[in-house]
């Protein structure tokens, strides 16, 4: 983390030097332009340089002398009035990106004649502390010059609205959701070396200081239970296959969870059919799905969510050694079905079915949402704006695509269908692990939904979103943690309730 905050809500600030930070909507003025800059340099600034107070521009004034303040910067808003929650916390981000190496900042964030809300507020300060995340925890010292300009402690800054004290209690909140979005892009960002199957559970073990029950799986407690198809695709690493299951007890004792599965392929070489050697190096984040259910069972458990959630996590490793299956070779799954393995590069779909099955007849979930990094072809479709969305069931997906509107975390919805389910059917087996070229990503949600039974179910193909995205002012990180927010805020719009959360 390159840089951090430490966030007040107030009614009003004294100001005595650090950057002064004012919100300007469009035709409105600078809130507590006066008080930072008696003089009327920001007035006769923006009028010489233009500004309009478009979305997101940024006017940065060096204070003169005599000012409250040292450096003055106004953040343009456009038209405050129509404003989403994405747009505060953009706007958020937008201003964090200009506070590198500030250690004391006031945000003057009321503008005049449009009423700010205390969730406004709040998401202002979650879009500062999302901007700033930076993974360079295997930078070494850095040059003297460069050291001497890194903050040497989190930035104090002091938001000034008049909902400060509700703004307070709803910056809590988001403080849970940074954290779990922080804590998924550090798992996506780690090196392969580091984080293992082993070592991924481990981290996953830490939630039980939130409250959330954990338990795993070994390899000897999986194969009774008939994963052959996950342990397949682990039997040519020497790192042993794990499966994890997080669970949160906030809704109603007995009531039916709802449940969240995600691959957890640490390192994919591909296997015997082994990719090419130009962007492997990529292939660490091919955890992607099994991050943001980590990350999202914080969020829950951090904010005592209202609900009963379950998270499975499918971890392992696909390498090619002398013990690795092969294509040609067939497995049986935990539901008793038979695959025959075509590529053995198509193993993300043999983690989940096994984990999906096990979820199903264990915990007897009233949905399943499962999250992968599952297919290249996803990208091909969709690029890296929008993640993938399969369903069986038309609410769900209707409640999922209205939480990616409203988080901007944006999924597009592809079909299923009887024509696309042939294409994976085996001479051999039951079906086989890829359909061929054309409908890639269609052809593996397929191949999944053949262990959901009657369950709601969705799949997230989220390869394009969860690593290497574009950067914006909410993220700048490799690993965007994306499905996090997403899902936190499905969970909040679709499935909490009244219940007390266990304490």
């Amino acid at each position: 983390m390159a840089q951090s905050f430490e966030f007040t809500f107030a009614d009003h600030a004294t100001l005595d030097g650090g950057t002064v930070v004012c919100l300007m909507a469009k035709g409105g003025p600078a809130a507590g332009a006066a008080e930072a800059d008696p003089a009327g340099v920001l007035a006769r600034a923006a009028e010489a340089m233009s500004f309009k107070a478009r979305a997101l521009s940024v006017l940065d004034v060096v204070a003169p002398q005599g000012s409250p303040a040292d450096r003055l910067l106004v953040v343009g808003l456009g038209d405050a009035k129509t404003m989403t929650a994405h747009d505060w916390l953009k706007a958020g981000g937008a201003t964090a990106a200009k506070l590198k190496r500030a250690q004391r900042v006031t945000v003057f964030l009321d503008v005049a004649s449009v009423p700010i809300s205390a969730q406004a507020a709040a998401d202002f300060a979650l879009g500062m502390e999302m901007n700033a995340y930076r993974f360079d925890r295997y930078k070494t010292k850095k040059k003297d010059e460069d050291d001497a300009a890194e903050p040497k402690a989190p930035a104090r800054v002091t938001i000034v609205t008049a909902a400060a004290a509700e703004a307070t209690r709803a910056a809590e909140t988001g403080r849970a959701v940074s954290d779990g979005v922080f804590l998924a892009r550090d798992l996506v960002n780690l090196p392969p070396n580091v984080l293992g199957p082993v070592e991924f559970a481990a981290r996953a073990q830490e939630l039980v200081e939130l409250g959330v029950e954990v338990e795993i799986l070994t390899e000897a407690e999986m194969a009774p239970l008939g994963m052959g198809a996950l342990l397949g695709v682990a039997q040519g690493s020497s790192r042993p296959p794990r499966l994890v299951i997080l669970s949160w007890k906030g809704g109603a004792e007995g009531e039916a969870p709802v449940a969240f599965i995600g691959k957890g392929v640490v390192f994919d070489s591909g296997g015997i059919s082994i990719k090419p050697g130009a962007g492997m190096e990529d292939m660490k984040g091919d955890m992607g799905g099994a991050a943001a259910v980590t990350g999202l069972m914080h969020v829950l458990a951090a904010r005592k969510a209202k609900v009963n959630a379950i998270g499975i996590l499918g971890l392992v490793e696909n390498m090619p050694d002398g013990n690795a299956q092969r294509p040609g070779d067939i497995v049986t799954s935990m539901s008793g079905q038979t695959i025959e393995i075509i590529n053995t590069d198509a193993e993300g779909r043999l983690v989940l079915c096994d984990a999906l099955w096990y979820c199903n007849d264990r915990f007897k979930p009233k949905l399943m949402i499962n999250l992968a990094t599952l297919t290249g072809a996803v990208m091909v479709a969709l690029g890296h704006h929008h993640a993938g969305l399969f369903s069986n069931d038309d609410t769900l997906a209707d409640q999922l695509l209205a939480a990616g509107r409203l988080t901007q975390e944006r999924l597009w919805r592809l079909p299923l269908g009887p024509d696309y389910d042939k294409m994976i059917d085996s001479k051999f087996a039951d079906m086989k692990n890829t359909g061929g070229r054309y409908g890639g990503s269609i052809t593996a949600a397929q191949f999944l939904k053949r262990f959901v039974k009657d369950t709601p179910w969705a799949h997230l193909d989220i390869a394009g979103t969860a690593m290497g995205s574009p950067t914006d002012e909410v993220n700048q990180s490799w690993g965007s943690g994306f499905g996090v927010r997403l899902l936190d805020a499905f969970v909040r719009e679709s499935c909490e309730t009244d219940a007390k959360p266990e304490a």
